[in-house]
C-alpha cells in the first residue's frame, strides 16, 4: 500500500498524534491549540482529512494513526529526493554533505547501511 501524501502542517499534527495516541479527539484540539496554535474547526478539519486519506482513523472520538511514524517519513524523504534530486539518493546525500557536516558515528552508520544493503543484495 502506497503512503498518502501528509503535507507539513498535517505532519506537524501527526508528531502529536503519533506522541500521545490514542488520543481522545478532545484532548487532541487542546493539545493543538496549545502546541500548534489551531483552533478547534481546524483541528476537526485536519482529522476528518487525514482520516478520509487513511492516515488516521477517529472511532468513538478516539484519534489513533493507520501509519507508522517512520512510513510517513520514508514517504516524505522519497518525496523529497523524486522531486528535488531527480531520484537520485547519492545527489540527495552528497548535497546534504555539503551544507551539514556528518560525525564519524553517522559516517559509520551510512557504511553499515550501505554494507548490509550490498549484503541483502539490494
Amino acid at each position: 500500500m502506497e503512503t498518502p501524501k501528509i503535507f507539513e502542517s498535517e505532519y506537524r499534527f501527526c508528531l502529536l498524534l503519533w506522541e500521545h495516541e490514542p488520543v481522545n479527539s478532545t484532548e487532541l484540539v487542546t493539545l493543538c491549540r496549545d502546541q500548534l496554535g489551531w483552533s478547534k474547526s481546524t483541528t476537526y478539519t485536519v482529522i476528518r482529512r487525514l482520516c478520509e486519506r487513511g492516515v488516521i482513523q477517529n472511532e468513538n472520538a478516539m484519534v489513533s494513526s493507520r501509519i507508522s511514524k517512520e512510513e510517513a517519513q520514508s514517504a516524505r524523504l522519497e518525496e523529497l529526493v523524486e522531486e528535488t534530486f531527480e531520484g537520485s539518493m547519492p545527489a540527495f546525500i552528497a548535497a546534504f554533505s555539503k551544507s551539514s557536516k556528518l560525525t564519524k558515528t553517522e559516517v559509520d552508520q551510512l557504511r553499515a547501511l550501505i554494507d548490509r544493503f550490498q549484503e541483502d543484495g539490494i
